[in-house]
């Protein structure tokens, strides 16, 4: 017999976590507490002794197996949605936006994990306007804070409207040689001038 837990499903994602992985059950189970039986090659949950849903076991630390029968609606038609779409939404906005969310999706071993992201930094410019936004997310892109909250944090702030300051170049190191002659010898007595 498999050992039997007891896990929460998740409020935010209808998932339950077993090992650092995350597995789906049907939406409706949100917040309530699991039976989750575990064997060598899969996972299993129960509602009241009844089994809601089953996957094959991952060992994948942080990741999430989901089945689309378990999304509420409105998540499954996000799951018709792809990122070359959202892009192109965000085009509109600006190039720097674009890449921005680009740059999102690419972070994410689903794409709908990343739409939530996206949909927020995109909603910032009708509180800022477009032009804020896609100054913040050209400065978000150049610092590598490729996420809503760096974007929001940066509008919040008014970084967008402050330049950055440039870098001055390092300064050049002297070139030694036994063949070159500074300053100092020039003035020395007895050298001519």
């Amino acid at each position: 017999m498999s050992p039997v837990h007891r896990s929460n499903c998740r409020r935010a994602d209808y998932h339950v976590e077993v090992d650092g992985h995350y597995y789906s059950v049907p939406y409706q189970l949100v917040s309530q507490q699991l039976d989750v039986r575990v064997s060598a090659k899969t996972v299993e949950c129960f509602a009241k002794s009844k089994r809601v849903a089953s996957h094959l076991r991952s060992f994948r630390r942080g990741a999430h197996t989901t089945q689309g029968e378990h999304m509420p609606r409105a998540h499954r038609e996000y799951a018709e949605w792809t990122p070359e779409r959202l892009v192109r939404w965000a085009q509109q906005a600006g190039p720097s936006v674009a890449g921005l969310i680009g740059t999102v999706m690419a972070t994410r071993a689903h794409p709908q994990q990343g739409f939530r992201s996206c949909l927020g930094i995109l909603r910032l410019s009708q509180r800022y306007g477009g032009e804020r936004l896609e100054a913040a997310c050209q400065r978000a892109l150049r610092v590598g804070a490729a996420s809503y909250r760096s974007v929001r944090s940066i509008l919040l702030v008014g970084l967008d409207r402050q330049q950055e300051p440039v870098a001055e170049p390092p300064p050049a190191t002297p070139v030694t040689h036994e063949n070159l002659r500074g300053a100092a010898y020039y003035r020395a007595e007895g050298k001519p001038c």
